[in-house]
Parts: structure tokens; sequence; C-alpha cells
């Protein structure tokens, strides 16, 4: 019988019945993330399914995603974005509904009717999608013409699914939002299976290239008994969690099955050109779970420091170490002691000169002054360190008399004196050198 799980007015329906469950998400959250939560990164939703992302933690996704689609779709010429709707065509049981409409209209339904009456009104009700899969096979036909049916190419989308909780002891059914980015390959046979290499590797070699722990991340071949429906071949790349290993990408070798059921249509519109040879593509789905993604970067770069101060005294503290383009906030400014309303004036100059020059900014100027003792400064530094700030600049009276200000790097700690208008080259060059490793 079909049940249903109600999210305010909002109902997801499934085959099976629909009980609370914790996401690995929110049990990572709960076990090792309270300092992510304190600096507004990740917290547990409120439902239970999903996490809810904090100021510096959409920064954070945000910045994760672009670095995504520049990877798979701005450098890859045979690579092109689509953008598909939520709802799908797919024969899935997961529809949303009004949940007081449904319960106006079932309101009357005796019992031995309800089956039938929830079966006639589904069929009219939305499905939800569960990958961007599907989206790209409807896309393809439409492709072609574009492309002068030229072999190989691809479709690339980021965007919302709902895809099933892993079963635990007493639960089943339950669906999760999670943001996906998908790439469709469409290759020949006789190059299917070194194209699957290569997007392996490529994949690798992406979510390494951020970590600050390449060694947490690694692929490993799925099981021919959990290969899913119809594909010959998979691929995973995993993270090891302090919970676990879990797959953050997964690659599948589908055929061609996939892309002839979608369209239904004689083999003639799907034709392509391999090189003199016309053939119906071979399908590659390359598709990663961002919001685990994200949660990987976070606890990747999470790196407990411990330091003797001259008095003998151990000093432990916890630095989000994120990698220079990932890193929500690039720059924080601050100012010392000395006239307020100058010194302010500075800062919000030099803050518009970084946010027109796309260098994000933290302006904590804007909670006052702050002593130099040195006990001050380092409680401002390890606020900033387990925030992620790359460098926190100090702006004091020094500053209004000759210029120079202080800069100081997150990863060395060390501190440099530089004049006020070579900063922004300086965290410019900074941050393109840290793209281009």
């Amino acid at each position: 019988m079909l049940t249903y799980c109600m999210r305010k007015r909002l109902f997801l329906l499934s085959r099976e019945p629909l009980k609370a469950a914790v996401s690995p998400q929110q049990r990572r959250c709960e076990s090792g993330g309270s300092m992510l939560e304190l600096q507004h990164y990740v917290s547990s939703g409120g439902t239970g399914r999903r996490s809810t992302y904090g100021l510096l933690g959409t920064e954070l996704k945000r910045n994760v995603l672009q670095q995504w689609w520049t990877a798979v779709v701005s450098l890859q010429p045979q690579v092109f974005g689509i953008s598909t709707p939520c709802s799908s065509t797919e024969r899935r049981t997961l529809k949303i509904v009004d949940g007081e409409a449904l319960g106006d209209q079932l309101k009357d339904v005796p019992e031995a009717q309800l089956k039938g009456r929830l079966h006639k009104l589904f069929q009219h009700d939305q499905s939800l999608r569960t990958s961007l899969l599907q989206g790209a096979l409807e896309q393809f036909v439409p492709s072609l013409e574009l492309l002068n049916k030229k072999l190989p190419f691809g479709l690339a989308e980021i965007g919302l699914c709902y895809q099933p909780v892993p079963e635990r002891a007493g639960t089943s059914g339950c669906f999760s939002e999670v943001t996906e980015a998908s790439l469709v390959w469409f290759c020949s046979v006789r190059t299917s299976s070194q194209w699957l290499d290569y997007w392996a590797r490529q994949r690798l070699q992406w979510w390494r290239k951020f970590a600050l722990g390449p060694s947490d991340f690694s692929v490993c071949d799925v099981l021919s008994e959990e290969l899913e429906e119809g594909a010959s071949r998979g691929v995973k790349v995993l993270y090891q969690f302090p919970s676990g290993s879990e797959t953050l990408e997964t690659l599948w070798s589908f055929g061609n099955t996939k892309l002839l059921k979608t369209h239904r249509s004689s083999r003639a519109k799907l034709q392509c050109r391999d090189g003199r040879t016309s053939v119906v593509p071979h399908v590659l789905s390359v598709s990663a779970n961002m919001d685990k993604g994200v949660l990987a970067f976070l606890y990747n770069s999470l790196q407990p420091v411990q330091k003797v101060d001259s008095k003998q005294r151990l000093h432990q503290r916890k630095v989000l170490n994120l990698h220079p383009t990932l890193a929500p906030v690039k720059v924080a400014l601050d100012m010392g002691k000395g006239s307020t309303s100058e010194l302010r004036q500075v800062c919000e100059g030099l803050l518009q000169e970084f946010l027109e020059a796309g260098i994000s900014a933290w302006p904590g100027y804007l909670d006052g002054t702050y002593s130099t003792s040195y006990s001050t400064l380092q409680s401002l530094h390890a606020k900033y360190d387990e925030m992620g700030v790359l460098f926190t600049v100090l702006i004091t009276d020094i500053t209004l008399e000759n210029g120079l200000l202080t800069v100081r790097n997150r990863n060395t700690t060390v501190k440099e004196t530089m004049h006020i208008s070579e900063i922004k080259q300086f965290l410019l060059k900074y941050i393109s050198a840290a793209e281009n490793i």
C-alpha cells in the first residue's frame, strides 16, 4: 500500500513506508562537526535528511560547484552545459503533492477504495527526478544537429535531485535532497572503456587537487553484484571520513540501451559519426554528490595545531586549512588602535577595492578596534583560522602615517609588512598561483 511522509504541506511519496532517518551527513556533523557548525559552515537540517549551509558553508559550496563546472565544462571543448526541469519522466514512485488537498480528497473515501484512489491521484502528480541522467538522455537528439552528429561529446548539469537514503535498521523508503553534478558522455563502443578510465583519472585528480590530505581520496571498481541496472562497469570515487569510507562520485558505463529506451524511435535518429562509421553511441554517466563532497573538503581541511608559548604552556587550536580557491573568505580586514573614523574609512575603501576585484573579504573592522597586544591578536587569529580565512590585514595608525599595514598568512602564521597599494595585487597573484597548481 502506498503511504506518505508529510513535510509541512509537502509530501514525498514512495512504495515503502517512510520513517524518520538520520543521514550520513547529519551523523558526521553530530559526531565531529561542532566546530563547523559554530563557524557557520554546516549544521543538520530540521528534517534530519539534509544539511543546512550557513554563511560560510554557502560560499564554500558555491566555490566547489564553480570549480567543478570549470574543470568539467569550461576547460573541456567537447562538453556542453544544459539545464533540465526538476520534474522527471522516469517511471519512478517519488511524487510531490499538496498534502492539504490530498487530505481533502481522501477524507470520505472508504478504506477498501483507498489504494485505487491513491494510484489514480498519483498518476497525475508531478514526479521528482532521482538523478540528472535522464535529462541529458532526453537532450541527446536536440544536441546532435548542433554538433554535426560527431562523437565524442558530453552534456553536463548541476541540479537538485531526490535520492534514497541508505537503508538501516528501522528505516526504508526515505529520500534526501541532494545537489548532484552530472556529466553524461557519449562515445563509440570501441572507445567507451578508455573514456571511462580517462574520466575516472580526471575526477580523482580533481578531488585531490583541492585536498590537504590527497590520500584520503581514492577510486575503486564497483563489484559486479553492485552494478546499477544496465551498467556493464562502474567506478567509485571514495573519501575516508572519520566514520568510514563513503562514495562521493560514481562512474557508470551503460552501453546504448538507456538511450534507445529513452527515445523509442528509429535508430537512424540516434546515429552519430565515429570516423567513417555511423553508430548509436554508448553512454557513460559521471555523477557526484556535491553536498557530500563539500563535507569531505571540510573534514579533510580541518587541522589541529599545537603550540608551546614562552612560558611552556601548551595551546591547541583548529585551523580550517581550505584550499585558497575554495576558501569562502580570502581576507579579513581589521583595525587596531588609532583614529577610529579615519581607520574605518581606509578599511571601507580597501574592502570595496577587494570586492570589485572579486576577492571575498570579511569586514572585521565593523566589530570595532583591536588592541595590538599579543593575547588579543592571538584570539582574533584563532577565530579566523577556524573560519578558514587565508589572510588577516590589520590597519593601524601606522597605515595612516605611511601606508604600511600588517598581513598575516593563515597557513604559515607569518606576518609581514606591506604597503596598502600592493595588497590587492599580492592577493590576486596568490589565489591565481593556487588555481594553477
